[in-house]
């Protein structure tokens, strides 16, 4: 018998009216449901008017390394099987990393069922770039190894997405406006598609002050990367040059200087066009 893809599917992260056609169907039919928390799971189901026709096993992450080798010969011998987490796209910061690693090396085929994920949500309701991000999940608790994190971080150009437990959010923000600097703008979004859902901007420290007041939910943070120390365009210039005495296009050494320098490519562009 042929194997069965193992699917990943994402549920919804408040509204269960956010959950796709195609993860109702999966509940319905899989053989097996690889769940985070069954309970959840149970739930979701009745809210979804689903009736589960496979077996529930619990998946988490005490016990993924026991599981993981059931559920690769369950997908072996045929079995559909369906992983799922409480909210979210599994593996995103949840279990799933391993058993998608364990299908691969098995050569067993993988597919996914996408939806709705905190992360994309909260940076699309940040204000914040989002051209370009790095999502960082939870930070470590310690603040010695939180610190740590952070300094190594704190020229990250790219926007940052957090996830953060309500009690430890002003904390968090605190040690992130100690490394990032006060007026980093940033946005915090807690609750979100639920009833109370709510989304602060503002800087660092506007955040800390009101966080002080205490933090309800969910939590996911946004943070503004780094802004890029100005290079006059002289100096840029001489960078593009080198870059193109060693092999690089016009066009690539430009945007790769441009982004180490905050120069514009145009200028950059342009400037090494006039000189030639």
């Amino acid at each position: 018998m042929a194997a069965m893809p193992l699917v990943l599917a994402a549920t919804p992260i408040g509204d269960p009216r956010d959950a796709s056609a195609r993860l109702i169907a999966e509940l319905a039919g899989a053989d097996v449901i690889a769940a985070e928390d069954t309970r959840r799971t149970r739930r979701l189901c009745a809210a979804l008017g689903v009736t589960p026709q496979g077996r529930l096993l619990s998946y988490h992450e005490h016990n993924e390394s026991a599981v993981t080798a059931d559920l690769i010969a369950r997908l072996a011998a045929g079995e559909r099987v369906l992983l799922v987490t409480d909210a979210g796209m599994p593996s995103v910061s949840d279990p799933g990393y391993r058993l998608v690693a364990a299908a691969v090396a098995a050569d067993l085929p993988v597919t996914c069922a996408p939806g709705p994920s905190a992360v994309l949500v909260a940076l699309a309701l940040s204000g914040l770039p989002v051209d370009r991000f790095a999502f960082d999940g939870f930070l470590p608790r310690k603040p010695g190894e939180r610190a740590r994190v952070l300094a190594d971080l704190a020229t990250e150009r790219r926007t940052m997405v957090f996830f953060e437990a309500p009690h430890r959010t002003e904390a968090t923000l605190r040690a992130l406006a100690e490394a990032f600097g006060a007026d980093r703008p940033a946005a915090v979004c807690r609750e979100l598609t639920k009833t109370y859902e709510e989304v602060r901007r503002g800087s660092l420290t506007d955040l800390v002050d009101w966080a002080a007041n205490g933090v309800l939910g969910e939590v996911t943070i946004v943070v503004a990367g780094a802004t890029a120390p100005v290079t006059d365009l002289a100096t840029a210039v001489a960078q593009v040059r080198e870059l193109m005495n060693d092999g690089l296009r016009l066009k690539d050494a430009c945007a790769e200087v441009a982004a180490l320098t905050g120069q514009s490519k145009k200028a950059l562009y342009d400037a090494v066009l006039a000189t030639r």
